[in-house]
């Protein structure tokens, strides 16, 4: 999984590390922009600006795939194009389109295959956020309510929350109130341009700024002058920085 913390990505090497993931010249990419608007969809050229922003890192192929009809979503004929993907993108837009157009769909199943092979998803934004398993930020009344009435991601990234826009929209302390309720989640915080490789039972930090993992255990073999049982609220990691999901501890710290 490659998940991004929205704003803009030229430059930070995140498009071009999901495309490397997804077969670099032999990539075969579908774009997902439902999390927008029905006018963003709706734009002049939209499709053609999506398959040019792979195509011109290197991807063999890109389809585009929108729908708002769950009926649709559940077909074959749909789902065609995910089912040889080796890379699927979810635009950014709010989280919880992506929920009431493909949960518990064909579409949704072969994302899951899709992974199971060896492919990669990845999102920006809502697309990020969309690959955790609890859903904040998604009540369709708006944006700044954490704990809405859509609570249930995709579950890319079991038991985990994913916030986006994190320093970029003072988002840092928005995650407290939902670990509260829900502790056993892992929060991750990701700031703009800057995104998590997830490989396995790992993941590594990658673009311009920081990412924020909230209510882990320190890696007390690296930072000696905490206790065993010290925590903190949450712990940055920048480009270069590992973490084990398995344990919820950092492994490696590039600028220690």
């Amino acid at each position: 999984m490659v998940i991004a913390g929205g704003g803009k990505l030229g430059g930070s090497g995140i498009l071009e590390k999901f495309v490397e993931l997804a077969g670099g010249k032999k990539a075969e990419i579908v774009v997902i922009p439902t999390a927008g608007t029905d006018m963003y969809i709706a734009m002049p050229k939209l499709e053609e600006q999506l398959r040019r922003m792979f195509l011109d890192l290197g991807a063999a192929m890109v389809d585009v795939i929108h729908t708002r009809d769950r009926a649709e979503a559940d077909t074959p004929e749909f789902t065609t194009p995910v089912m040889t993907a080796t890379g699927v993108w979810f635009m950014g837009g709010r989280q919880w389109r992506l929920v009431d157009a493909y949960d518990k769909t064909r579409t949704l199943a072969e994302l899951r295959a899709l992974l199971a092979r060896g492919g990669v998803v990845g999102g920006s934004s809502a697309g990020a956020t969309i690959q955790g398993s609890y859903l904040v930020r998604g009540d369709t009344s708006g944006n700044t309510i954490m704990m809405g009435d859509h609570e249930e991601g995709f579950a890319f990234l079991t038991n985990s929350a994913i916030d986006q826009h994190l320093l970029k929209r003072n988002r840092k302390f928005d995650m407290f109130p939902v670990l509260q309720k829900k502790p056993h989640l892992l929060g991750i915080g990701l700031d703009e341009a800057t995104a998590v490789v997830v490989s396995g039972s790992r993941f590594e930090v990658i673009g311009k700024s920081y990412v924020a993992i909230y209510n882990s255990r320190l890696n007390t073999d690296q930072f000696p002058m905490l206790s065993e049982n010290d925590f903190r609220p949450f712990h940055l990691l920048m480009e270069g920085d590992m973490f084990d999901l398995a344990s919820r501890t950092i492994i490696q710290e590039k600028n220690q």
